[in-house]
């Protein structure tokens, strides 16, 4: 299973559209976003996606939570509070915005946990965790932003950069 990575894009709709053809191009089974969607219509320019989207609430978001989570209803989407636990395939993931949220216990009971919030890649092994967040996705500095994919079968995520 091929994922798909991307946080923060934070109203940026020229930047969605993009992300939505790369993860397409990429044939992306599903895509996790790690929050700070921001408003009601950047959620819904994720519909454009061709496989299902999931996403955990940013500090950006909670103002909008209702309508993002109404919106969310729209298209293949889900959203949750964080963190959000999931096990795909055998890979056990979380999915959370703030970093600062990660502790031992979530590191000794994941393969895999995906982070935003700090808008700065990061590729880290602790444990047998590898920590994850492709970096940049609401720049207007092209070539700068960035999404992740992720192949769960090898679990070596590797970023493309927008």
């Amino acid at each position: 299973m091929i994922i798909g990575v991307t946080g923060d894009t934070h109203n940026n709709l020229k930047n969605i559209k993009n992300i939505c053809s790369i993860f397409n191009e990429n044939v992306t089974d599903l895509v996790l976003h790690t929050g700070d969607i921001s408003l009601p219509k950047s959620l819904l320019a994720f519909n454009q996606l061709n496989c299902p989207l999931i996403s955990v609430l940013g500090n950006n978001d909670i103002e909008e939570k209702e309508s993002l989570k109404e919106t969310s209803k729209k298209f293949n989407c889900k959203i949750f509070n964080e963190p959000f636990s999931m096990q795909i395939e055998d890979i056990k993931i979380s999915l959370l915005h703030h970093p600062d949220l990660i502790d031992n216990k979530m590191i000794l009971k994941n393969d895999l946990i995906l982070h935003g919030h700090t808008h700065r890649y990061r590729l880290e092994k602790i444990e047998n965790c590898i920590i994850f967040n492709p970096g940049e996705c609401a720049g207007f500095m092209k070539g700068k932003n960035s999404v992740g994919i992720i192949d769960l079968k090898r679990l070596k995520p590797k970023v493309i950069y927008f």
